[in-house]
C-alpha cells in the first residue's frame, strides 16, 4: 500500500515538467507501484489515461485491490463505526492521565543540554525569585507545531516555572519571535536585574519556519540577540537560556557570554513543554537527549547556497558538506551532543574483532576483492539480511545522581577504492539506559553485517568493504570508545562458515 506525499503526481508534470501530459504522469506513478496519491490527480486523469492506452486497466485494478485491503482491515466494511469497538472514542480517550503522562515523558526525553557551567540544576530552596523572559516564555500552540493533533491542556515555560518559585515576573521582551524593534527589551532587563536567577526563552515559530517556509539565516530573529545579550548583562544572578525552535541556531555569541551558565535545546516539546523545561531546569528530570543534527554557524549559510543539496563536500569548490556524515567545516554543537547532571563513562565487553564472509563466485570474478579497501556487492552474500553480531557496552554513572544515557554507535567505514564518496562516520545504533549513580549496566546493540557496514555505491548498489572498520561509541564531545575490527574474504575452499564472527 503505497501512498504518495500531496500532489506528488501533479508535480511531474506541472512543477518540473517531468511527463508531457497529466495522463502520463498518472500513467508513470501507476506503473510504478503507487496505490493512492494525496491529492486529484488520480481521480481526474486515470480514466483518461486507460482510454489512451497509456496504462492498463489491470494496473488500475491492482491499486484498487491494494486499498480496499486497507479499508477492510481498518473496518470501513463492518457497519456503523457507533457500534463497533473504537466508534465512540473521544477525547476523554485521547487525554487520559497516561496519555498526558506519555507526553510529559517524550517532551524531558528530548530536551538537550547543550552547555552547562554549573548552574543547573538551579534550587528550589535557594532561588526566591524568578524573571522568565521572551517570545517564546509563554508559548501555547508553538509547543506544537503544526501537523499536530488538539492538545489536552497547554502547560506553558512559564506556568511551569512558576510550580517551583513563587516569585515570578514575566515579560516578553518582545511582541512575538519576529522581535521587529526593542520596544519592550527596557522592562525585560528591569526583570532580570531585580530577581535572582533568570530563565531566557528565545527562538522561532511557524511564521520563521514551516512547510513552504525556509529559513533565510541561521541566527534568531530580529532583536532577539539584543534582548538575550541586555538581559544577560543586566542579570544579579544565574542565567539560563531555553532555545525553543525546530532547528538550529548561530548563539554563538551567548556562548561567549560568561553570564549565560546554562543553554538548553527544547525543540518544539509539545502540549506539556513548560513542564518538562522546569523539571530539567530545577534538576527533578535529568536531562539526557541529543541533539538530532548539526550546528552550523551562520557563515556556513552565507558561503553555501542553500540551492546546493550536494552532500558529499568538495575542496575544489571548498563546498563543506552537509549532515555529520559529510560535513568538514567548524560548528557550534556536533550532532549527537548532549550533556547530562551527572556523568558516565563507557567500555566494549564484547565485539568482534574478525568478520569473515563468503560471497558467490560470480562475484568473485566480476569484482576482484583483497584486504586493501576493495568492496563486493553486498546481494553476492547469501542470507546478507539476516547476519547479525552484538557488541556489549557496558555504561557507568560516575557522578551524583541517577540519570540515562543514550549509546551512540558511530561506523567508520575503511577507505576504498570500490566506492567513491564514503562518509566520515555513520550512526548505525543507538540505545537509552538508564544507570543508578555509582551503577554499570550493560547495553547490547545487534547490528547487520550487511545493512549497517555497507555502503551505496554511484550505482545505488550497497557493497561490503573489505579492511579495518572503526566503531566509535559515543560523540567527540563525551568520553568516546574506540573498536577496530577486521571484514574479509573467507576462501571458498578453507571450509570456514559462510559468516564467521570472533
Amino acid at each position: 500500500y503505497i501512498v504518495s506525499d500531496c500532489d506528488s503526481i501533479e508535480v511531474y508534470y506541472n512543477a518540473i515538467h517531468y511527463t508531457a501530459t497529466p495522463e502520463d504522469a498518472v500513467a508513470l506513478a501507476l506503473k510504478a507501484g503507487l496505490n493512492m496519491n494525496c491529492g486529484d490527480y488520480l481521480g481526474k486523469y486515470t480514466v483518461n489515461a486507460v482510454n489512451l492506452k497509456k496504462v492498463e486497466e489491470s494496473v488500475v485494478d491492482q491499486a484498487l485491490i491494494y486499498n480496499y485491503i486497507v479499508l477492510m482491515r481498518l473496518g470501513f466494511f463492518d457497519g456503523n463505526p457507533k457500534q463497533l469497538l473504537f466508534g465512540n472514542l473521544g477525547p476523554s480517550d485521547v487525554c487520559t492521565d497516561d496519555h498526558q503522562k506519555l507526553a510529559l515523558d517524550a517532551a524531558k526525553q528530548g530536551i538537550v543540554l547543550l552547555d552547562n557551567d554549573g548552574v543547573l540544576p538551579l534550587s528550589r530552596t535557594i532561588i526566591k525569585s524568578l524573571a522568565v523572559i521572551g517570545p517564546n516564555a509563554n508559548a501555547t500552540k508553538v509547543m506544537i507545531s503544526n501537523y499536530a493533533g488538539v492538545p489536552c491542556q497547554y502547560t506553558t515555560p512559564l506556568q511551569g516555572l512558576q510550580k517551583y518559585v513563587s516569585m515570578v515576573t514575566h515579560e516578553a521582551g518582545c511582541r512575538d519571535v519576529k522581535c521587529n524593534n526593542d520596544t519592550f527589551i527596557d522592562l525585560a532587563v528591569q526583570a532580570a536585574a531585580n530577581a535572582d536567577a533568570v530563565v531566557l526563552v528565545v527562538g522561532l515559530d511557524q511564521s520563521i519556519e514551516a512547510e513552504g517556509l525556509d529559513r533565510v539565516n541561521l541566527t534568531l530573529p530580529g532583536y532577539q540577540e539584543k534582548l538575550v545579550t541586555d538581559v544577560a548583562n543586566a542579570a544579579n544572578g544565574k542565567v539560563v537560556l531555553v532555545v525553543m525552535a525546530a532547528g538550529p541556531i548561530d548563539i554563538t555569541f551567548a556562548r561567549n557570554m560568561r553570564k549565560i551558565g546554562a543553554i538548553l535545546w527544547v525543540g518544539y516539546p509539545g502540549q506539556a513543554g513548560g513542564d518538562a523545561i522546569a523539571q530539567v531546569i530545577f534538576g527533578d528530570h535529568n536531562p539526557a537527549g541529543r541533539s538530532p543534527f548539526t550546528w552550523y554557524p551562520q557563515e556556513y549559510a552565507d558561503k553555501v547556497p542553500m540551492t546546493d543539496m550536494n552532500m558529499r563536500a568538495n575542496a575544489t569548490t571548498n563546498f563543506p558538506g552537509r549532515t555529520y556524515r559529510f560535513y568538514t567545516g567548524k560548528t557550534l554543537y556536533e550532532f549527537g551532543h548532549g550533556l547530562s547532571y551527572t556523568s558516565f563513562s563507557k567500555f566494549i565487553i564484547s565485539a568482534p574483532s574478525t568478520i569473515l564472509i563468503n560471497s558467490t563466485p560470480n562475484n568473485i570474478l566480476l569484482e576482484p576483492y583483497s584486504n586493501n579497501g576493495e568492496a563486493i556487492d553486498a546481494s553476492s552474500v547469501a542470507n546478507c539480511d539476516d547476519l547479525q553480531f552484538n557488541l556489549m557496552i557496558g555504561v557507568k554513572n560516575n557522578g551524583p545522581m541517577d540519570g540515562a544515557h543514550v549509546v551512540l554507535l558511530f561506523w567508520k567505514p575503511p577507505s576504498t577504492k570500490g566506492v567513491t564518496g564514503a562518509p566520515n562516520m555513520q550512526l548505525i545504533g543507538f540505545e537509552r539506559v538508564g544507570v543508578k549513580k555509582g551503577k554499570t549496566k550493560n547495553v547490547t546493540v545487534s547490528l547487520n553485517v550487511c545493512k549497517d557496514l555497507s555502503l551505496v555505491d554511484v550505482e545505488g548498489k550497497r557493497k561490503l568493504v573489505i579492511g579495518q572498520h572503526t566503531i566509535f561509541v559515543g560523540t567527540t564531545s563525551e568520553h568516546q570508545v574506540r573498536h577496530h575490527f577486521v571484514v574479509r574474504q573467507a576462501g571458498d575452499e578453507s571450509g570456514e562458515p559462510l559468516v564467521s564472527i570472533t
